[in-house]
């Protein structure tokens, strides 16, 4: 870089994109040369560097494996200023979209950019890749208008590709400091005692928000649906041929036969499955998921509902006219049975559903209990509101 500024009559400016791509040595290397040729600026260094990435430079000591926390703004004391690209506004979508209207005519219907933007929250690359598979792949024809429709299927579409740059993001989710505090989103759980760097770190990567100082969200829909997916991948790969028992002769599902195939798949294959999943409180549903994603690939889909210290997962099974609601449980050692509270909760998540029956799935992950093929079990319960309720535990 000397020989740069010495060579340009003018101050140089740099911008090193996607810095934080490097790892370790390298990673830790770059910014010390910055700090050593801080004092020749601006006659043999230049004069301003900008790096652009999706991390702060008090983090890429912690990336390159340095320590877990720095508790300084920054561990090189040469950084100015760092500044944040803020997700887009409501407005900015729409005018992102005329954009495309002008330039081809094709119009996005208010309601479509309504929905976008829900969808998204305004991350931009999330609105950018919902609106090109909408006006590459599914209204291909200027003259027609993008409608809801089209950003709903676009949505599916990116749900099922994962293409929410996954390369890096599923490096960030099995980072310590990113794990500790997605796994308790997923789980429903409190978040435990954590520095505020880590909290600061998540929001920064983008995978979670807050609301209004309220407590901590997945960034957008999108993200709320991809992530157990990204989680699920490895478990996924590692399912063994499954028949799919569980349909009619006519296709249609049948919910005895569903439940006789995963207690089955759980008795069998429950216990070398958890060994496969990487966030070990949710690893039982982890593997339901991957399981349900089985019986999906079929011709339905999943929707999951999860949030910080409600301590459940709700899981939606949608296939052809049948629809299962199930709530996800957890019990744990010094803890009492979590079946009232689950026929409670499943109670309005049923409501919501507008369904009568569901299941209520209690994972026992207390110490000393019998082999999970010896202590599943399946029983038949009557919810608060009177609905019948299907209490699988495991």
């Amino acid at each position: 870089m000397r020989d740069w500024s010495r060579a340009i009559p003018r101050p140089l400016i740099v911008f090193l994109d996607e810095i934080d791509s490097l790892k370790d040595d390298l990673l830790l290397s770059i910014p010390h040369q910055f700090r050593d040729g801080f004092t020749y600026r601006p006659k043999s260094f230049p004069w301003s560097l900008g790096l652009i990435g999706m991390r702060d430079v008090r983090d890429y000591k912690i990336k390159s494996g340095g320590s877990d926390h720095l508790n300084t703004s920054s561990p090189f004391n040469v950084k100015a200023r760092s500044l944040t690209m803020e997700n887009f506004s409501a407005a900015d979508v729409a005018t992102l979209y005329r954009q495309h209207t002008a330039e081809t005519g094709q119009v996005f219907t208010d309601e479509a950019v309504a929905r976008a933007y829900e969808l998204t929250q305004g991350q931009p690359y999330m609105v950018n890749v919902l609106a090109k598979v909408a006006v590459e792949e599914l209204q291909t024809d200027p003259a027609q208008p993008v409608t809801i429709s089209e950003i709903e299927r676009s949505k599916d579409i990116l749900i099922e590709r994962q293409e929410t740059h996954l390369d890096s993001l599923l490096e960030r989710l099995r980072e310590t400091r990113v794990r500790q505090i997605i796994e308790p989103i997923l789980a429903g759980n409190a978040l435990g005692d954590l520095p505020p760097d880590d909290l600061r770190l998540v929001q920064d990567l983008g995978l979670v928000r807050r609301i209004n100082g309220s407590g901590l969200f997945i960034a957008n829909p999108i993200y709320h649906e991809i992530i157990p997916n990204v989680l699920s991948d490895v478990t996924r790969a590692s399912l063994p041929q499954i028949a799919p028992a569980w349909l009619n002769a006519d296709g249609s599902l049948n919910p005895e036969h569903l439940r006789e195939s995963f207690l089955e798949f759980w008795r069998q294959h429950g216990q070398p499955l958890l060994g496969s999943v990487h966030y070990h409180e949710i690893a039982p549903h982890i593997v339901l998921l991957a399981f349900l994603h089985r019986v999906a690939n079929g011709g339905g889909r999943i929707e999951r509902e999860y949030a910080i210290g409600t301590r459940r997962m709700d899981v939606c099974l949608r296939y052809g006219k049948f629809t299962l609601g199930m709530e996800l449980k957890v019990w744990r050692d010094g803890k009492s049975d979590p079946l009232k509270e689950g026929l409670k909760q499943l109670d309005v998540y049923l409501n919501g559903l507008s369904q009568d029956i569901g299941w209520l799935v209690i994972f026992d992950q207390r110490n000393g209990l019998p082999d999970l093929s010896e202590r599943t079990t399946t029983e038949t319960a009557v919810s608060p509101a009177g609905r019948t309720i299907t209490v699988i535990r495991g």
